[in-house]
């Protein structure tokens, strides 16, 4: 027992320790005895205190320290304990001006660049995911702008390795990277493209996670449903997924269909194509049958009164037995002013956007009714189901009408 306190005594006087005939160097037991000591408490604060923490934060309201504890960033920066305690002591152990010293300070110095990376990169995923979580709209992603960043704080991170490595200052390196970026610039063209075009997207808001685009020639109509760095996924329509490069969506065209799904409204833009040999005026008896449809008696009303003023002003003492003397109904005509009234009484349709029923030029394929419009639901399924109810209603009530669909 007197020889152990003897060479405890012995080792913190600084004094070379004797093992069994084996001469050790106090510095070597004292680094031990520092590693030792730097790890135990590594130890105690992960395995004691973080989880202690953890349970702490889940009990909170907030969630922002949850997501936290998610990445990991505590436990990143956890690491930089024992090399603060290694640096901390390191100068009581060894001579500054020491080889050993030296190299010991370069590893702590690279441990702390790599655990600072760590931590960073924690850092960044942590706020992504807490922008996530509140930008309930995903109205701007920064997954893009994270994503550069990480790769500038790992771009970063090298340089500093390197030049503690090589004994440098890290301006040394960045004055000698005109020549090897110009290099990196040819042989990383499209990742470079599509970190900037990452960025753009992100800080424009051209595209977010949800949207429904199309790009023809890429084979892309589908959603969104990853936007990275580079690239971008689409899951088709089909459940296909198609990964298309960020910079196309810079350098080329797209169609997005955010501005359908925002504005409350989904377009229905059709056209009936009648017969033009049964477009005829109507008869008396035609009139009085259609007025009895409801949605038709105050238009037949109000056009039967005006075309009788009209007709007698500008047709007084005319041979009203000839079509082309005075104003009269026709069927095409009656038709159209039942299409437009029907969608304006449709539960189906936007009642606030546009409604226009509308004559194209006739040719050889009959004279198009157009029917312009917007439904109030602008899901998929269920823009489909107004769209065939409403043509399904008009088709079956074009014979009353006394019309024919042409049909090759």
């Amino acid at each position: 027992m007197d020889s152990f306190f003897s060479s405890i005594a012995t080792l913190w006087a600084g004094d070379d320790v004797l093992v069994r005939g084996f001469s050790i160097p106090a510095y070597t037991i004292k680094l031990a005895v520092l590693l030792l000591v730097a790890f135990v408490v590594h130890e105690v604060v992960v395995r004691l205190l973080l989880p202690v923490l953890k349970n702490f934060s889940l009990r909170t309201a907030t969630h922002l320290d949850d997501i936290i504890f998610d990445r990991h960033l505590i436990h990143r920066a956890a690491h930089m304990i024992p090399a603060l305690i290694i640096y901390s002591y390191l100068p009581h152990i060894l001579a500054t001006e020491t080889e050993e010293y030296a190299l010991l300070r370069k590893v702590v110095d690279l441990y702390f660049v790599l655990v600072s990376l760590a931590v960073f990169d924690a850092l960044l995923s942590a706020i992504r995911d807490f922008y996530d979580e509140h930008n309930k709209t995903g109205k701007v992603s920064i997954n893009g702008v994270v994503q550069a960043l990480k790769i500038i704080g790992t771009f970063v991170a090298i340089i500093f390795a390197v030049s503690l490595l090589a004994g440098k200052s890290p301006l040394y390196f960045v004055s000698g990277l005109g020549a090897f970026t110009a290099v990196l610039m040819l042989i990383f063209k499209d990742p470079l493209l599509g970190l900037v075009a990452g960025v753009q997207l992100s800080t424009m808001d051209l595209v977010r996670k949800s949207d429904w685009i199309e790009i023809p020639k890429h084979g892309a109509d589908g959603e969104v449903v990853d936007i990275s760095l580079t690239t971008i996924r689409v899951q088709n329509w089909d459940k296909t997924i198609v990964s298309i490069p960020a910079y196309e969506f810079v350098s080329s065209s797209f169609k997005n269909w955010r501005g359908m799904s925002e504005s409350g409204g989904r377009r229905i833009k059709r056209s009936m194509r009648f017969k033009i040999s049964t477009v005829h005026f109507l008869s008396d008896e035609e009139i009085e049958r259609l007025r009895k449809i409801k949605l038709l008696a105050p238009y037949i009303d109000a056009k039967l009164a005006e075309m009788s003023k009209f007709n007698e002003e500008e047709f007084s003492g005319s041979d009203m037995s000839i079509m082309a003397n005075g104003k009269r109904l026709t069927n095409i005509g009656t038709f159209r002013a039942y299409c437009d009234a029907y969608l304006h009484k449709h539960p189906g349709i936007n009642q606030n956007m546009t409604i226009i029923v509308r004559h194209l030029e006739p040719a050889e394929t009959g004279l198009p009714l157009e029917l312009y419009m917007f439904t109030s639901d602008t899901r998929w399924a269920e823009y489909e189901n107004v769209q065939a109810d409403i043509f399904d209603h008009l088709l079956s009530l074009v014979p009353e009408f006394g019309l024919e669909i042409y049909q090759r």
